[in-house]
């Protein structure tokens, strides 16, 4: 096994630490589960696997390193992730919210795709995120075998956990969402998640280059 049990546990361990603290990743995958149910957020759990595979792979290709070493691509990256953050904001204070009856999935495949894309690029389009992977995965390199296999294992671990948690905060939501069957309600709490949307973006910012 390239990656021994205890570093991958250990591995495991620090990242469900991480993952659990909700980003602007998660804040978005709430806000979608909210407006749209758990059919259709489940979409965006996917993009959100696919967004840290991606980001995750170019990390431990050097692309984490280039934006390290590159505050004008890292800053330009940052902006353009920000920014859609913000779009996505819009359009979730601006969807309108349904009660638990809603239409059959079938007609909202459209929405499900959409909220994939959606998800991956704001996973994808988080410099900071980049820039930590590969400043997080060498912690649990053993450096006397080959990098490559090691860097696989924990690239699947992390994604997988990533995925779950994603999940796991959908269920949370919709659960939340049936709880509560007023429209007005469930209003409320999805523009309140785009609000908390749109100051992650900000937010992102305005924090500094590590």
């Amino acid at each position: 096994m390239p990656v021994s049990p205890e570093t991958l546990a250990a591995f495991a361990a620090a990242s469900m630490i991480l993952l659990v603290i909700p980003g602007p990743t998660i804040i978005m995958v709430i806000s979608q589960a909210l407006a749209y149910g758990r059919g259709v957020a489940f979409f965006s759990v996917l993009g959100v696997g696919l967004g840290d595979l991606a980001a995750a792979t170019l990390s431990v290709i050097g692309v984490g390193t280039i934006l390290a070493a590159s505050s004008a691509l890292f800053m330009a990256i940052k902006w353009i992730g920000a920014a859609y953050l913000i779009w996505i904001g819009v359009k979730l204070w601006r969807a309108p919210v349904e009660g638990v009856d809603v239409p059959a999935v079938l007609q909202r495949r459209a929405e499900g795709w959409a909220l994939f894309r959606d998800s991956f690029l704001v996973t994808l389009f988080n410099p900071k995120g980049i820039v930590f992977f590969i400043a997080f995965v060498p912690q649990f390199i053993d450096h006397g075998a080959p990098f490559a296999p090691q860097a696989a294992v924990l690239v699947a671990t992390f994604v997988i956990l990533g995925v779950f948690n994603a999940y796991g905060y959908v269920l949370l939501a919709s659960s939340a969402r049936h709880a509560m069957r007023s429209p007005v309600v469930l209003r409320r709490l999805t523009r309140t998640g785009a609000l908390f949307l749109i100051s992650a973006a900000v937010a992102s910012v305005l924090v500094r280059r590590a």
